[in-house]
């Protein structure tokens, strides 16, 4: 059964955990990941989230990304899913750890997709009012499917969808 989804407040380790996972990481696919990108909103100063850190890495291609998962599950990322109906978006793995939870999302390097996650990450960086609507979105989201991850997940596409529509500023 999967988890329940609860959302907790910021916590200031977040970034110092995705730093040590980034670095195991880096050593375990050498040249293959591209780039290694924090998202997600552990990865926004002050934001509360699932106890989840989110990396995105970029690979090169579909081919590179096989590659790479037999040497993820190397450093404890056993649980794979292929992300089938989108190109750009190989795979999704997880792990946890010290009751902190890491999905590791394979992505095309440059692609829209990953594109879009750096897009939204940086928006709610920027701006802590619409950091702080999501945050109250998220809440009161995880009240509502807090045994239906799919149904919080997809309930959240109108804001994200609205936040990378706006115009730069």
């Amino acid at each position: 059964m999967a988890r329940p989804v609860t959302i907790v407040d910021y916590d200031p380790m977040w970034p110092t955990l995705y730093e040590k996972e980034k670095m195991k990481i880096s050593e375990a696919l050498g040249n293959k990941a591209l780039a290694i990108e924090h998202i997600g909103s552990t990865s926004v100063p002050g934001l509360g989230a699932k106890p989840i850190i989110d990396i995105m890495v970029c690979v090169q291609s579909n081919l590179d990304a096989d590659i790479c998962v037999p040497l993820l599950k190397g450093i404890g990322y056993t649980d794979v899913t292929v992300q089938v109906g989108n190109p750009d978006w190989y795979y999704c793995l997880g792990k946890e750890s010290c009751g902190v939870g890491y999905h590791l999302h394979l992505m095309k390097n440059m692609s829209v997709f990953s594109k879009r996650h750096l897009l939204f990450r940086d928006r709610l960086r920027a701006n802590p009012d619409i950091a702080r609507k999501y945050f109250e979105l998220k809440k009161e989201l995880a009240a509502k499917y807090r045994s239906d991850r799919t149904a919080y997940t997809e309930s959240k596409s109108a804001f994200i969808e609205s936040i990378l529509s706006e115009e730069n500023e």
